[in-house]
């Protein structure tokens, strides 16, 4: 296994794992946020593109990456105070949150229970509350199996026994327009991540029980709260969304932007679900320019 210089970690009722990307020091603080089945390495693409201007930190939320459950909850509000608790003992000053799909989740419930914590959100294909949409068949039954007692089980497992090199083609089949454009040493990053998880007991579950909560949390039934929350939210927010998401529809983002005008929201053409791997020059220049415009307020929050 190689030697990430970058690799770090930190005890917060329970070790946690995170990636430190560097940037100067007296730049604006910006933490990402991963997605389900993600880690702090899907900002490795993007991260030497920003850390130019900002400081990047970016952990592996409980049950992800390299941050191991040992009897922790995986569901999105027990990550929710992780990451409170992260960004109170690491950086311990106002962050920006940079979130991706149910780590823009986590980032806006965040924002919500702590708003002194928060100076402003980039949320990239988040997993804002559903919306009437045609859902793309596969990503639509694949959620349906998770919610089916048993179901959800078989499959996780399933995905857990393939080779590891399988595992990370998969995943990025299904969240990019064109895997390709990943670059291959992020790509070798991931396989090697996954390989070190083959190894590690209750995965399956941890991840089972963190996509319930995300379909929960979103949901027509139970996402009463989510709304009530975005609605709160004051801090300068940037969405950014790919026109060909499968997972998350750029629908959602649409009707949040509807909903708060002072939101930009740019969907960049032929990019799925995870832009800041896919496109990252593109969501890179996006996030930057929106640091030096109308989120500079942000910016100048997280550097105090």
């Amino acid at each position: 296994m190689t030697i990430d210089h970058r690799s770090r970690w930190v005890d917060i009722g329970g070790p946690v794992h995170y990636l430190d990307f560097g940037g100067p020091p007296d730049g604006p603080v910006v933490v990402g946020v991963h997605g389900l089945a993600g880690s702090a390495l899907n900002w490795s693409a993007i991260a030497p593109l920003l850390t130019g201007r900002c400081r990047l930190l970016a952990p592996d939320l409980a049950g992800h990456g390299r941050t191991e459950s040992l009897g922790r909850s995986t569901t999105v509000h027990a990550n929710r105070l992780l990451l409170h608790r992260f960004v109170e003992t690491v950086p311990g000053r106002p962050v920006i949150l940079m979130g991706n799909s149910m780590g823009g989740m986590v980032s806006l419930l965040e924002a919500e229970a702590a708003p002194e914590a928060v100076a402003g959100l980039v949320l990239i294909g988040a997993a804002f509350p559903f919306v009437p949409a045609f859902p793309d068949p596969l990503v639509a039954a694949m959620f349906a199996a998770y919610a089916t007692p048993g179901i959800g089980r078989i499959i996780m497992a399933r995905r857990h026994a393939m080779p590891p090199e399988r595992q990370v083609s998969a995943l990025l089949d299904l969240c990019c327009v064109d895997p390709s454009r990943v670059p291959a040493d992020v790509v070798s990053e991931h396989v090697e991540l996954a390989r070190h998880r083959a190894g590690v007991a209750g995965v399956e579950r941890d991840l089972l029980h963190a996509a319930r909560s995300v379909v929960a949390t979103a949901g027509i039934i139970h996402g009463g709260s989510y709304r009530r929350g975005i609605r709160t939210v004051r801090v300068p927010v940037l969405l950014l969304h790919g026109a060909r998401d499968r997972l998350v529809p750029v629908a959602a983002s649409r009707a949040i932007a509807r909903a708060h005008p002072s939101w930009p929201l740019v969907v960049l053409p032929d990019v799925g679900h995870v832009p800041q791997l896919e496109a990252p020059a593109e969501t890179a220049d996006l996030i930057l320019g929106w640091l030096a415009a109308t989120g500079r307020p942000a910016a100048e929050a997280a550097m105090r």
